[in-house]
């Protein structure tokens, strides 16, 4: 049986008084993308630099590939690195750029530079090896980072927000060529991202981080469809999270509304967004808030939509939305 590409197990990381990782689990199989997904300040960046070596867990092991390598500098775990920035080298080529990584493990310069060139071929930039990195766009020297990661042959990539840096039209863009290039890939791939859509549109599972703490671990679709708590809803963006009895919280998803039908009831309040109409509606539920298309909201007549709620779509969750 092959061993992860990646298994923590009980990883815990202090900063003086501040737990920044609290007994942390996970495994990434070969050929898999998991999504650390969280918002800022929740430990999973630490993680990340856990298993990269660059900083020292107080507790727990990562296991590489089924070796244990917390006791290894980072340039002996054999993993590919893709930061925020990119920390392209300026003095470098696109190509001397990408061939680095190679170098840095003992291939020959002819060695290093085939692996560089089937890497940039992968990310569709081949024809620009032999430019600066100073004259990329920002894309392009995303691209030039993930290239450079995986001409290493590493079986584990990490990504540590990899398109935070990039405009939102960009990023929409990269995150299926990214899925794409992961498919393509026998490496397993941990992504640490805050962004919902990142993590939906590029990992296989989906691994929610809290204050330190693993939430929810699951199939990317299946987390976003039945989150576990109140607050993995509305931190995965559901609109309609709302309050219920005893500690309780109703999750209305949106396909659960149907629109058109049941009873009218009072258009609130109304705001144009670039994909339609966001309007917040008087439901006896609690106040929903819908995204209508424009043909939708021409249908709305004296501030009033007709709608109604399939209860069988309605979640009951923990509401655990006090605190960080």
């Amino acid at each position: 049986m092959t061993a992860p590409a990646l298994s923590l197990h009980h990883l815990s990381k202090r900063f003086g008084p501040t737990v920044a990782v609290d007994d942390v689990s996970l495994s990434v199989e070969a050929g898999e993308t998991v999504a650390l997904l969280g918002p800022s300040g929740c430990g999973k960046s630490t993680v990340l630099r856990c298993v990269a070596g660059l900083e020292r867990p107080d507790a727990g092991r990562v296991c590489i590939g089924g070796r244990d390598v917390i006791t290894l500098p980072p340039e002996a775990r054999h993993v590919g690195l893709v930061f925020q920035d990119y920390a392209l080298f300026p003095h470098l080529s696109v190509l001397g750029n990408v061939a680095y990584g190679p170098r840095m493990r003992g291939a020959g310069r002819a060695e290093a530079q085939r692996r560089a060139r089937e890497a940039l071929a992968l990310v569709g930039l081949e024809p620009l090896a032999g430019r600066r990195t100073t004259e990329l766009s920002g894309g392009q020297g995303q691209r030039v980072a993930l290239a450079r990661a995986v001409a290493t042959g590493a079986p584990l990539l990490l990504l540590d927000e990899p398109l935070s840096n990039l405009d939102e039209q960009l990023r929409a863009r990269l995150r299926g060529d990214l899925r794409e290039l992961f498919a393509r890939l026998r490496a397993g791939v941990l992504l640490v991202t805050h962004d919902q859509r990142e993590a939906l549109a590029v990992a296989q599972r989906v691994a929610v981080m809290r204050a330190g703490r693993l939430v929810q671990v699951g199939a990317a679709g299946e987390v976003f469809a039945r989150p576990a708590t109140a607050w993995v809803a509305a931190f995965l963006g559901h609109a309609n999270v709302l309050p219920g009895p005893d500690g309780l919280a109703r999750l209305i998803p949106e396909d659960a509304v149907r629109l058109g039908v049941g009873d009218a009831f009072p258009v609130t309040a109304r705001q144009t967004t670039d994909t339609g109409t966001e309007v917040t509606v008087a439901h006896p539920l609690g106040p929903l808030t819908l995204h209508l298309s424009a043909r939708e909201a021409e249908d709305i007549h004296a501030q009033t939509l007709r709608l109604t709620v399939d209860p069988a779509r309605v979640l009951t969750l923990p509401d655990d939305r006090e605190g960080p």
